[in-house]
């Protein structure tokens, strides 16, 4: 029988909303299995957590600019993308049992990370805790040690604590002898203010922690699911109750409209595959035509990808930015002769360091790479260097989409400088006017050939009502340089619109239109 989880939505918890929970559990004809949360409005207070997140997030900016994976205790590259992650922004929770009997604890089902873990009753000394469930292991028959110390770092904030093992209750199900961590420490401010207790993990074992294996994978395992099979269900309707539904062992032909579309998982780790081309209002941007990759991931509401193609987004539905001094002396100073290079056919790749402001690695530009190293210690001339360089690539490919679209070069260099005052702010969201919704483009992803569309209803974030309220744009910066990168990062808000199965048995994902 298919099994599943009904959760609820909690308003943009970009600025995490309020919530009140009410479980009401019953089981259904069709066998799935449905947990309804209730939700209470938004208050001030996760505003200014979600402010004092963004400014932590900033401190960030440079390592995740020109992103660099590291081997860190022994863990694959792909671990480090999970540090960017920001829970701030997740918007559906469903509720999990762990031990005997079930002790209840409210989780985020996030596909692009691969461990559970509950705050634990050994937390003492971090706030969070106090404002939590608590996982006891005295209270629990099913309980067995393991006690190796485990660590995980977000893009806002870490956990740390110990791996225990239990059995752990989904749905109906019991998945038994479960290994996860029970974190001791939750020092963020991020933990503090979430309506969640924990994150249960649905990515693959390739990333996990302490190579712990996933909850989903014990699923397949030990034979509860008919199918190796998950899928995701958001209910996108405000003013319905039910706030969407994960099913594992199958799909609920109700969830969808027509068929799906497959692509293949081209790296375990994360569910990641690659796309083509961003369209903006049905035109190419040109960024992603030789190819981007993207993950879908539940664990976050936005729609992260390059700068260079967000400031393109940015502009062209008036989102305000942050403006780069950087990028318009690039412009002022190097505008005409990028131009003049592009029309002479040089490789597109090459132009940065033809004009001194990169150096080329055979493959595309980098940042001066050993002499930043070598001033790391005073910062500030890489940092320039960085900068100047990250702009001048920018402007080569805007400049190249203009080009197709046969603009003069006057035109070209009036939208180029409008662009670098459209840069997305690093880790943070730009604001948009709400009034101007209707008339915003489209901006689509292109997936195994075929075009998704995302309207504006769809990628921008409405809080509050009336007059009081804000609108902001779901896309924010994410550069990660080859072979990971260039990569988009597609949340719920992708995931809303298009019905998303995760086929573990045929390493693939799917797409629908959501019914």
């Amino acid at each position: 029988a298919k099994m599943g989880i009904r959760f609820r939505a909690v308003g943009l918890t970009l600025f995490l909303s309020t919530m009140l929970f009410s479980l009401t559990i019953s089981a259904s004809n069709d066998s799935l299995v449905r947990v309804g949360l209730k939700k209470l409005k938004q208050d001030q207070n996760n505003r200014v957590a979600a402010r004092l997140e963004s400014k932590e997030g900033e401190k960030l900016e440079a390592s995740i600019r020109k992103y660099h994976f590291r081997h860190r205790h022994g863990y694959t590259t792909d671990t480090d993308i999970v540090e960017l992650k920001n829970y701030m922004d997740a918007q559906y929770f469903g509720e999990i049992g762990v031990g005997t009997p079930p002790q209840n604890f409210t989780v985020i089902f996030d596909t692009g990370s691969s461990n559970l873990w509950v705050p634990s009753a050994k937390c003492y000394f971090s706030v969070p805790c106090y404002f939590h469930s608590k996982y006891k292991a005295s209270l629990s028959s099913t309980y067995k040690k393991n006690g190796k110390p485990a660590a995980i770092k977000y893009g806002t904030g870490a956990i740390s604590g110990f791996f225990s093992e239990d059995n752990v209750k989904i749905g109906d199900l019991i998945v038994k002898d479960q290994e996860f961590i029970e974190a001791t420490r939750e020092p963020s401010v991020t933990f503090l203010v979430a309506k969640f207790d924990g994150i249960l993990g649905l990515g693959f074992k390739e990333i996990s922690v302490g190579n712990a294996t996933p909850v989903w994978y014990n699923m397949v395992k030990q034979g509860l699911v008919k199918e190796p099979v998950f899928s995701f269900w958001l209910n996108r309707n405000l003013q319905e109750e039910e706030g969407g539904e994960i099913v594992f062992g199958g799909v609920d032909p109700k969830h969808y409209k027509g068929q799906h579309t497959h692509v293949p998982v081209s790296q375990k780790g994360y569910w990641q595959f690659d796309m083509g081309d961003v369209l903006i209002d049905g035109k190419e941007s040109g960024y992603c035509s030789g190819g981007c990759s993207a993950i879908a991931d539940s664990g976050t509401s936005l729609l992260a990808g390059p700068t260079t193609l967000v400031t393109m987004i940015n502009h062209a539905i008036g989102a305000k930015g942050v403006v780069s001094q950087e990028c318009k002396a690039v412009v002022e100073q190097y505008g005409q002769t990028i131009i003049d290079l592009l029309l002479a056919e040089a490789h597109p790749k090459k132009i940065c360091s033809q004009v001194g402001l990169c150096t080329f690695d055979g493959t595309r530009g980098v940042s001066g790479g050993i002499e930043s190293v070598v001033d790391e210690k005073d910062g500030r001339s890489s940092g320039l260097h960085d900068a100047m360089c990250s702009a001048c690539e920018m402007a080569v490919v805007w400049m190249q989409n203009q080009l197709r679209q046969n603009q003069t070069q006057d035109r070209i260099l009036k939208y180029v400088n409008e662009l670098c005052e459209r840069l997305p702010s690093p880790m943070g969201q730009s604001a948009v006017d709400c009034g101007g919704i209707s008339s915003m483009p489209s901006v689509s992803f292109t997936i195994a050939g075929k075009v998704f569309d995302l309207s504006p209803k769809e990628y921008i974030l409405k809080v509050g009502e009336g007059a009081a309220a804000q609108c902001i744009s779901g896309f924010t910066g994410l550069d990660i340089p080859p072979p990971r990168g260039p990569l988009w990062i597609l949340g719920d808000m992708f995931m809303g619109r298009y019905h998303t199965v995760f086929d573990y048995g045929k390493l693939r994902i799917g797409f629908a239109e959501a019914a």
